[in-house]
């Protein structure tokens, strides 16, 4: 399992809430995978696959546990990958998670969350617009790929 600093985790949720710098750090610090991480949450089939032929196993079963995969959370346990459990789960409404995470001083794991959680709800809300109806009704983004 591969060790991500707290400041590249901070990075990673920066990069999540549009942070154009935080993009170009992960990028110029050979950081693709997590970058690849909220694209997979997003349900882009590409950078699941990345993170799979890469050996990103942990990353890609955080992204699996956030959409309530038990084995891709078992995988996590048993690799002891503690901190993506927990941050999966306090995106799936665990406050006991944010909790034990914040009490072991993981605060940049809590702040991961929480930027995923956000672009999952802003990207619900953007689906129930009429133009977000009409592009999942036409899938457009498939089409211009």
């Amino acid at each position: 399992m591969k060790y991500y600093s707290p400041f590249a985790i901070e990075q990673l949720a920066n990069h999540i809430q549009g942070d154009i710098s935080a993009f170009n750090w992960l990028i110029s610090n050979g950081y693709p995978e997590l970058m690849a991480v909220i694209d997979a949450v997003r349900d882009d089939k590409k950078a699941f696959k990345f993170l799979i032929d890469g050996k990103h196993f942990v990353l890609a079963a955080f992204v699996n546990t956030i959409w309530d995969d038990e084995k891709a959370f078992k995988f996590l346990i048993e690799s002891k990958a503690f901190d993506w459990a927990a941050c999966a789960n306090i995106i799936n409404g665990d406050d006991k998670a944010e909790k034990a995470l914040k009490s072991a001083g993981k605060h940049h794991f809590v702040g991961l969350s929480k930027a995923i959680l956000g672009r999952i709800h802003e990207d619900g809300d953007r689906a129930t617009t009429p133009v977000g109806m009409l592009k999942s009704i036409f899938n457009f983004k498939k089409k211009f790929d």
